[in-house]
């Protein structure tokens, strides 16, 4: 950010050129130190900003003086918070494509064992693990719009801004806005500073959507764990015992990324009371997002992670709905063939009905659903072609 000024700042003749080259020559050795781990903040000063600009002018004399024309710490916080954000969700994007790929192949792979579907937590009708992957990876791909709006969000460049107010300085706000790779600016100043809060909003909303996506997942798993289900199952080493209870198979993991996972959800709803009574311009009070975003920021991609570990995994149990247990799943399918032969649909949910309740009720020998989205059609390309355009747009 000080080297994109920096440029701008000769290009509008505040720098000349031996100025320019001895401010972008130190603050890339400073750069150098802060990749290597020896950069530290001395006692005395205010931030790592501060410290910064005092560490240029002890190696290049006056000319470090000069890095601060044109700019208030607030418009260069402001920057670093939306570069940092910007690159944080590039990573989150990056975690969530592998999960979804493994969703894919999951889907794919187990695309022919049935599982039970639930409307009510009430047995509905037949699904499938095919069905209940993909739908997952789909999940991701509704989350990564959600992501992308966050995305942009951040990549517009406040700098420029100031304190709010502008500047009298001729700035070229086009050509940092350039070199930063950003797609556009936050043209209002004014503006440009209530951004501060909304963008770390806007981000909380984005990764709160695949949060979402994670704790209803690890919810199933938990249910699909149960020895009253048994429809999966994992090794030992990836679940907990019971101090008391020999039998036991916990699903921490998945409970812990649950917890993590609603506690993320909650966050756009606390930026939001943060920022309720806010005027315009900058106010202490921005400084508290960090807090509550940095360490979401962690969690999500160590949510996502620990998902991927555990899938790969998971074990999936076969013959599921051959037990007699399930038999009202296949009711719908009973009916379907009725009227496929031309009975009125309304007769024959009545003629199932009665069937069921004389004990005669059979189901069918096959199933048979073919239409789109459906688990005999899972449209696995479908899906991995709308991500794909998703992904795309972050580029």
């Amino acid at each position: 950010g000080s080297i994109a000024h920096a440029t701008m700042l000769k290009k509008i003749g505040l720098l000349n050129e031996k100025e320019y080259e001895d401010i972008r020559i130190g603050l890339e050795s400073i750069l150098d130190q802060i990749e290597e781990g020896t950069f530290s903040i001395m006692e005395g000063a205010e931030d790592i900003h501060s410290q910064v600009e005092w560490m240029l002018t002890q190696q290049i004399g006056e000319a470090g003086k000069k890095i601060h024309s044109g700019r208030s710490r607030n418009d260069q916080v402001l920057l670093d918070i939306k570069l940092f954000l910007r690159d944080e969700l590039l990573e989150i994007k990056k975690d969530v494509e592998v999960l979804f790929n493994l969703l894919i192949s999951l889907a794919d792979e187990h695309k022919r064992k049935l599982l039970p579907g639930y409307t009510h937590f009430q047995l509905a009708m037949p699904s499938s693990f095919g069905l209940w992957f993909s739908a997952y990876a789909e999940s991701l791909s509704d989350d990564m719009e959600w992501m992308h709006a966050a995305y942009r969000a951040c990549n517009k460049n406040p700098l420029g801004s100031g304190a709010g107010y502008g500047s009298s300085f001729p700035l070229d706000r086009e050509l940092t806005t350039a070199l930063l790779n950003f797609e556009t600016m936050n043209y209002n100043v004014i503006n440009a500073q209530m951004s501060r809060g909304k963008t770390e909003k806007a981000v909380a909303i984005g990764i709160s959507a695949v949060a979402g996506t994670l704790s209803r997942l690890a919810t199933d798993v938990c249910i699909y764990m149960n020895q009253q289900f048994g429809f999966v199952n994992f090794p030992e080493e990836l679940t907990t015992g019971s101090s008391i209870m020999p039998h036991k198979k916990n699903p921490d993991v998945f409970e812990l990324i649950r917890a993590k996972c609603n506690q993320i959800q909650a966050l756009p709803n606390a930026f939001s009371l943060m920022m309720v009574n806010l005027p315009s311009g900058y106010h202490r009070d921005m400084q508290l997002t960090k807090e509550l975003l940095f360490p979401a920021l962690e969690e999500i991609r160590s949510c996502i992670r620990m998902t991927v570990l555990m899938l790969k995994e998971i074990r999936v149990q076969d013959q599921i709905l051959e037990d007699e247990k399930y038999l009202s799943l296949f009711s719908v399918e009973r009916v379907n063939e009725l009227v496929l032969s031309g009975i009125p649909f309304r007769d024959a949910y009545k003629r199932v009905a009665e069937e069921f309740t004389r004990g005669e009720f059979k189901k069918p020998s096959e199933l048979n659903h073919t239409h789109a989205g459906s688990m005999g059609n899972l449209c696995l390309d479908e899906i991995k072609e709308n991500m794909r355009l998703q992904l795309e747009r972050f580029n």
